[in-house]
């Protein structure tokens, strides 16, 4: 296919594409045409193998391929209600998917909203790797605060690695040193770097809800504080083994500080940009 085929395709695929509260979608009629897809009937069997790709891999039906009535123009010059669905551009994507890949629109369709996907997939990711980044420097900054309303009440540097690795016992079910090792992380990397967002989360409720008591009463001493960080984070873990989350069999994530560096380094590459 020439580019300037490409360029003329992509065009009427854009010119298509209609958008409602920010959300992007087809009128599966307009899509007929655009496909090269001469009867509605032929091309409602591509919908329907569409339609079940779609419930295989888990996603809503309806939320992609809601069905609607549309109003449109005859030859005399009155309207009549024909069915019509809008599609979605992931709904779009399995349409062409299940399309006849020896029509040359479909064979573009194909690539088209295949690229357009990726896309989304990417923006997803990174609002996924930046939530998570905020995650951890929420429980840093916890795991200060606990660490100096500690040593405000008697705990040295001995006592709070205790409480530390104490009420990681609790939340894990096993050490800190036998979660490295399940998840293959080296000894002199914090094994928080490498946990994916809910169990960040997990430690640093557990480090506030400690921090609060600290706050709010007058335990003193690393045992004292010891039970109450193991008691946190029991409570903590019954509430993710309640919803079937159990942290020590989560896999590990890309190291954190990868991930940060990646993110600053996009942040500076967008910044040159808009320059």
């Amino acid at each position: 296919m020439s580019n300037q085929a490409i360029e003329v395709l992509k065009n009427t695929f854009d010119t298509c594409l209609n958008e409602d509260s920010g959300v992007e979608y087809w009128y599966a009629r307009d899509l007929q045409k655009l496909l090269g897809y001469d009867k509605w009937d032929n091309f409602k069997e591509v919908i329907k193998k569409a339609k079940i790709a779609c419930e295989s891999s888990g996603n809503s039906v309806l939320d992609h391929f809601p069905d609607i009535g549309k109003m449109v123009d005859l030859g005399s010059g009155s309207k009549r209600s024909i069915d019509d669905i809008k599609l979605t551009r992931y709904a779009c994507y399995l349409i062409a998917q299940n399309g006849d890949p020896r029509k040359e629109a479909i064979a573009f369709a194909q690539t088209y909203f295949a690229v357009q996907t990726r896309k989304m997939e990417i923006i997803e990711q990174r609002m996924a790797e930046y939530e998570r980044l905020k995650s951890r420097e929420k429980l840093t900054e916890s795991e200060k605060l606990l660490s100096a309303l500690a040593y405000e009440r008697g705990v040295d540097d001995k006592g709070f690695g205790i409480i530390r690795s104490r009420g990681d016992q609790a939340l894990f079910g096993i050490t800190t040193k036998d979660m490295k090792n399940r998840l293959n992380i080296p000894d002199n990397k914090p094994l928080a770097d490498y946990l994916p967002d809910v169990t960040i989360k997990a430690k640093d409720l557990a480090n506030s809800m400690t921090n609060h008591t600290l706050k709010t009463t007058n335990i003193h001493g690393h045992t004292d504080i010891s039970y109450e960080h193991v008691k946190n984070n029991t409570n903590v873990r019954k509430a993710l083994t309640d919803s079937n989350i159990y942290p020590e069999n989560l896999p590990a994530e890309e190291d954190i500080k990868k991930v940060e560096r990646r993110v600053k380094k996009e942040e500076k590459l967008i910044t040159k940009k808009s320059k």
